[in-house]
């Protein structure tokens, strides 16, 4: 069993999540034991009485924060872009894992990449866009490891969690891994697909399984939502949960859904649109999840038929084409003419956000409906420095005017197969463009941008600014390639 930080270390925990030690809550569940758990319970439990106990002072004697291990990397701003972000690749690999007792990193066995800034672990779909960059630098190896990583993760856990931290066990984030299985043999051959066959399944299995909770049927579809089975504070962002949970107890389950779907948080998730106490993730059905579990499906039934079986081939390639009519009956919304999500407990379609352009990115959508949506995009979401991810303006970090690199690429993508290439390139320039400025200035790559005040060098949200940045790389790189190749 792999135990969370809270249940390893209790009292202590709690202390120092609600007592703010630290600013972040997620510094404390990061740290690496110097100590056996149980020695520094009895240690915390002998001294806590004393008149001059320091509670941070004793985090520091028995706890060391973890670095990552090139931290020594200097930027250089008269460089290109495309040149810092090759040398940046070093700064932001770990090495394969050893098991530490009393901590929450799950330990893998092949060296990966890490977003950057707070986030020192393996993240999910962060990892797909990531290795789009890694493919652009020729780092075959380095994404060979990482899907390696992820594999080794379902037949540890039986799903690949949030991240590789004991704390995110509970849920998972946007199933990305069958696109970068298919990213593998693009770049190694399709044997690939038949040797991660037995975990694309596994995955599907976690993803379609009633106990996971995360299956709705719908006007005759099975149809797939975000959700987490736990109902309580994230560890990770305890005192903010506990604050939250005091005033709205039913708002843990949909929180912790919302961050599965990778937009923690948004106005999508929102009832009223604004406010996190409204948060009702686990009630939406995301047409961009459903997107991406068709394209598992369709891999699926690839593999099957590259191992000569007839009968799951056409299983899988059914239960995909039904998904696709599914998406189009429940998700299209001809009044606005795009792909919306669908609220389950209101019956009712929601508001629009980047999640319309899944069905363009994987090819369900029709002509005329990818028209459609390409003009909302054009009209409505095209900023000067990109896409906005929602009309809205909150404070949440998932809205305007907040622009996020994966989105941008599935945009690009996604426009540019139904003949939208103006379009396409313009979205990819204005995004590059906005990149440069900001590390011409900066010397960083950000997590996020805001594209409509291009004054400011990163977008706001409910932590600092993060740098590095993983997925901000690989997007920039692929972004470049794509340019030149269609200018």
């Amino acid at each position: 069993m792999i135990k969370t930080p809270d249940q390893i270390y209790g009292e202590l925990f709690e202390a120092v999540q609600l007592g703010q030690v630290f600013m972040d809550s997620k510094t404390f569940v990061d740290m690496i034991p110097l100590f056996s758990p149980e020695k520094i319970l009895s240690d915390f439990n002998k001294e806590k009485e004393n008149e001059d106990f320091d509670l941070k002072r004793f985090v520091l004697q028995n706890f060391k924060e973890q670095q990552l291990f090139s931290s020594d990397f200097k930027t250089d701003t008269n460089q290109d872009l495309a040149t810092h972000i090759a040398g940046l690749w070093k700064y932001l690999t770990r090495e394969k894992d050893e098991k530490i007792e009393g901590s929450s990193l799950i330990p893998l066995p092949h060296p990966y990449i890490v977003p950057g800034g707070r986030f020192k672990e393996i993240y999910y779909w962060d990892s797909y866009f990531t290795m789009l960059g890694l493919a652009e630098n020729g780092q075959v190896e380095m994404i060979e490891n990482m899907v390696k990583n992820f594999a080794y993760l379902i037949d540890l856990i039986g799903h690949i969690p949030n991240g590789n931290r004991s704390y995110f066990v509970s849920r998972s984030q946007p199933p990305f891994f069958a696109l970068m299985v298919d990213l593998l043999a693009e770049l190694k051959g399709e044997d690939i697909l038949i040797e991660y066959l037995p975990s694309l399944e596994k995955e599907y299995k976690f993803w379609m399984s009633p106990e996971s909770k995360r299956t709705v049927k719908i006007d005759g579809y099975i149809l797939n939502r975000y959700f987490d089975n736990k109902n309580f504070p994230r560890e990770e962002s305890y005192e903010e949960d506990v604050k939250l949970k005091g005033e709205f107890p039913h708002s843990m389950l949909h929180l912790r859904s919302a961050c599965e779907s990778g937009w923690d948080f948004s106005s999508r998730w929102l009832d009223d649109n604004k406010n996190l106490e409204k948060i009702r993730a686990a009630d939406i059905l995301p047409v961009d999840l459903n997107s991406l579990l068709y394209f598992l499906e369709k891999t699926i039934s690839k593999a099957n038929k590259l191992c000569g079986d007839k009968r799951e081939t056409e299983k899988y390639l059914a239960l995909s084409q039904k998904r696709a009519k599914a998406i189009e009956a429940v998700f299209y919304h001809k009044e606005v003419e795009s792909f919306v999500d669908y609220d389950v407990e209101k019956g009712q379609l929601t508001q629009l956000t980047l999640a319309m352009l899944f069905p363009l990115f994987f090819k369900i959508a029709n002509q005329e409906q990818a028209d459609e949506v390409a003009a909302k995009i054009e009209k409505q979401f095209l900023k000067q420095g990109g896409l906005v991810t929602t009309l809205l303006q909150t404070g949440q970090q998932w809205d305007a005017p907040n622009g996020w690199a994966p989105l941008q690429w599935i945009a690009v993508k996604g426009l540019d197969n139904y003949g939208h290439q103006k379009l396409a390139l313009e979205i990819a320039q204005r995004w590059c463009n906005l990149n440069e400025k900001v590390f011409h200035n900066t010397g960083q790559m950000m997590e996020k941008y805001n594209v409509v005040d291009l004054t400011l060098d990163a977008g706001g949200g409910e932590y600092d600014v993060q740098e590095g940045f993983g997925w901000s790389n690989g997007v920039y790189l692929a972004m470049q390639n794509f340019i030149s190749k269609n200018k």
